[in-house]
């Protein structure tokens, strides 16, 4: 089989990146092994996962806020069965339908496992070659495992295993207080789970900016889930029923644990040597800002490249290295990407964090913080926790960083996108209009906080005169 472009999975990029080229003319070839579509992401990874958080914010809103509001109803109850209904259906869904705009596009996808077997050749097994004039690679990632002594146990499940249980643990260890483990934790507890977080480092989401990772433990504390910090596990032992979990000279029992340490790059077994392609198999392939690697005809996106492990980056860089395999030119521009993390409180951010910009720019940073406490829209959801930072450097006023924790911040995070992408200065967010009574509220507060200009806080500071 011959072909313009081959793209070696099916994933985030990698079926983004066969719809670009063949909207460019490509005849295209895409190999997925999987029966489905969509990659870890829309099967087993995000997709699944937030239809989880949404019913967890569903019994949260029953439990908490509707008789405030004025709703009666009678006391919330999960019913687990339905809610994994839910989240297969809405998976089921958005895999078709990734199935259905290749048929639109007139994408090729080729069922097997495939493999490079010289520069310009896929072997797929079970079926005929693929000759490509360029490739891209997009191949994912797979779930990483410490070497701890117990952990092969069965009892201990990554997030795909996690997903499939039938039941709800009713003690669960996450270790790795990541982003993912953190995501599990908050839907767990919600859904009636005894949840304890064993993380190695000083914090919580450890890449985050650091009063969001506070806010998100001083919030778990209160939600009764154990938060151990700096504490390594030693050891898992098999009790018959359950798990005796050891770490830091203490012990805690559990039915299930979920190992969140983090996610690799898959690069092996994919004919990586024969194709003569520069890779780490811990960091992954290397490429570039086109992300072409050290074979000019052929790309690497998603987390096999290793810069984002993120499925909206892998979009774009499909998109880019489609571009790029036909002739265009395109770059993937890192500055601008969301960073969204769906637990309760949910949290986001773009740009820098407060400490990357005090680090690049010395004492020429300027943060306001603006709590949903004091915006409207917030208290009538009966949505306070959290707050909107704004960070900006003061030489030119330019926005550096957007930090938000609190109500439907991963979609509010877009405002910062556009911001820092157009290279905004936070006057320009300071004094744009805001409809009002809205969340997005705060993004403008913020920006006023930090430029000593707030209406609805005391300002901490005189805004300077200006000329």
């Amino acid at each position: 089989m011959e072909c313009d472009v081959a793209v070696l999975g099916g994933g985030p990029g990698g079926y983004t990146a066969a719809i670009r080229a063949a909207q460019l003319g490509a005849k295209t070839v895409c190999v997925e092994k999987e029966e489905r579509l969509g990659g870890t992401c829309l099967r087993v990874g995000c997709i699944p996962t937030k239809a989880w958080v949404q019913t967890a914010f569903a019994l949260k809103e029953a439990e908490e806020t509707f008789a405030k509001l004025g709703v009666k109803v009678s006391a919330p109850e999960l019913d687990f069965a339905a809610a994994n209904e839910w989240k297969d259906a809405v998976v089921g869904q958005l895999t078709n339908g990734v199935a259905g705009l290749f048929k639109a596009n007139g994408v090729e996808w080729v069922k097997g496992t495939g493999s490079f077997k010289d520069a310009n050749t896929l072997a797929v097994d079970g079926g005929e070659d693929v000759t490509f004039k360029s490739a891209i690679v997009a191949t994912g990632s797979y779930p990483l495992r410490p070497p701890i002594d117990g952990i092969d146990s069965e009892r201990c499940v990554d997030s795909t295993g996690l997903l499939a249980q039938t039941e709800v643990p009713k003690r669960i260890v996450i270790l790795g207080g990541g982003i993912i483990g953190c995501e599990f934790a908050s839907i767990l507890q919600r859904f009636g789970s005894e949840v304890t977080i064993v993380e190695m480092l000083p914090s919580l989401i450890p890449t985050e900016d650091e009063d969001a990772s506070k806010e998100l433990a001083k919030q778990f504390g209160k939600r009764g889930i154990a938060v151990h910090l700096e504490s390594q596990c030693d050891r898992i032992e098999e009790t018959g029923d359950g798990l005796t979990v050891h770490f830091a000279g203490e012990t805690v029992d559990c039915d299930l644990m979920l190992v969140a340490t983090g996610r690799g790059p898959v690069t092996q077994d994919i004919g990586l040597e024969a194709l003569g392609v520069d890779f780490d198999p811990k960091k992954g392939i290397a490429a570039d800002e086109h992300r072409r690697t050290t074979v000019p005809h052929v790309y690497a996106i998603g987390d096999c490249a290793g810069y984002w492990q993120l499925a909206h980056t892998a979009f774009r860089e499909g998109e880019v290295a489609a571009e790029n395999a036909l002739g265009h030119e395109a770059v993937v521009d890192n500055r601008a990407v969301p960073r969204p993390i769906y637990t309760d409180p949910e949290i986001a951010g773009v740009g820098l964090t407060e400490r990357e910009a005090r680090e690049r720019h010395g004492d020429e940073v300027e943060v306001g913080t603006f709590p949903f406490s004091v915006n409207g829209r917030a208290m009538m959801q009966n949505e306070t926790v959290g707050w909107v930072k704004s960070i900006h450097e003061s030489r030119y006023g330019e926005l550096l960083g957007v930090v938000m924790v609190g109500p439907h911040v991963t979609d509010l995070i877009e405002a910062g996108v556009v911001a820092i992408d157009a290279e905004a200065t936070v006057e320009t967010v300071a004094d744009g209009m805001t409809a009002h009574p809205t969340l997005s509220e705060a993004i403008k507060e913020a920006g006023l906080l930090a430029l000593g200009r707030a209406i609805h806080l005391p300002n901490r500071k005189r805004a300077a005169a200006r000329t």
